[in-house]
């Protein structure tokens, strides 16, 4: 936690939902000056009026400071930025830390599925992207609430300006790790990802569902061996030897939560199938090891959202 006696370090999140509304109010409650940027309007006059707010489950409601920004104009100058925003928005994402983040800034994508970071890298050069996965669940109760639920953990890839914002995650309450080898913990992260958030999106369903449902529960287990499948003919070992177990124990650890692609789909956004389940059957198609329950996920989810948000919730 930065000292009392010092100006609170100053952070960049990126990204309004969920997630980025648990790291600022954590970051915030740490003792760090946090701003928003981002598009979500409803949640950027939240954030302005009450703060980041945690909801937690007994029901007791904590709101923490932040600023936020509309535009990487009205961003204040900030060395280190914490991507959270979707998949989809990456590249707008680039653009704008392009224009804002100094020469010794480094950004670090925390987002599902692949391709994150090299878009990033693209435009702000290698020396100034980091990457790495978090594990936890997160609700959106409101614009600007956040319902946690579960250990927030956080697994870091290596990289030598990475040390400020590992203590800053230690010091806002989360468990945080450096692997060795970044592209183990991402596909580690996508196997589960894509074992959960699709089957939640279709079927209406938190997390825990899942497990009460004989047929999803083996579609769940299926769709995060086919991910297992494709990175092993890569040469990428998970940090589990078994994603069945390991994508039924996150669905354990997580059940009431809904899923950031249940929530996508319910208000009608765009999800990030292309670059969870899309971005697994396009690698196994070209390296000859095929993912054909992936391959299917992404094409139903890609259909649910063509028909709009009034067929994303289940029939009462």
């Amino acid at each position: 936690m930065p000292s009392p006696s010092s100006s609170p370090t100053p952070l960049l999140i990126l990204g309004t939902g969920a997630l980025a509304t648990l790291f600022a109010a954590r970051l915030s409650a740490a003792g760090y000056a946090v701003t928003i940027l981002g598009t979500w309007a409803e949640a950027l006059d939240a954030f302005a009026a009450h703060g980041a707010r945690i909801q937690w489950p007994d029901g007791r409601e904590e709101a923490h400071p932040v600023s936020m920004a509309r535009s990487p104009q009205e961003a204040p100058p900030a060395r280190y930025a914490i991507v959270l925003n979707k998949a989809w928005q990456t590249e707008r994402t680039a653009r704008w830390l392009a224009e804002i983040l100094p020469a010794d800034g480094l950004a670090l994508t925390l987002q599902n599925g692949l391709g994150n970071d090299e878009i990033l890298i693209q435009a702000l050069g290698r020396e100034r992207v980091a990457a790495g996965v978090t594990i936890v669940g997160a609700t959106v109760v409101a614009p600007g609430v956040v319902r946690p639920s579960g250990m927030p953990r956080v697994s870091l890839g290596e990289h030598p300006r990475l040390e400020p914002l590992r203590l800053a995650l230690a010091a806002a309450g989360f468990d945080v790790e450096v692997a060795a080898d970044v592209q183990s913990v991402i596909w580690g992260k996508l196997a589960i990802n894509a074992g959960l958030n699709p089957l939640t999106a279709l079927l209406g369903v938190p997390n825990g569902g899942l497990l009460e449902d004989p047929a999803a529960r083996l579609f769940m287990h299926r769709a995060a061996e086919e991910v297992a499948a494709v990175a092993a003919a890569q040469g990428i070992t998970l940090p589990y030897d078994d994603a069945a177990a390991a994508v039924e124990d996150v669905a354990r650890r997580t059940a009431p939560n809904l899923s950031s692609m249940l929530q996508d789909l319910r208000r009608g956004a765009p999800t990030e199938i292309d670059a969870i389940c899309g971005a697994v059957a396009r690698i196994g198609a070209q390296i000859g090891t095929p993912a054909p329950l992936n391959e299917a996920l992404w094409a139903m989810v890609r259909e649910r959202v063509a028909k709009g948000p009034s067929d994303a919730r289940p029939s009462p």
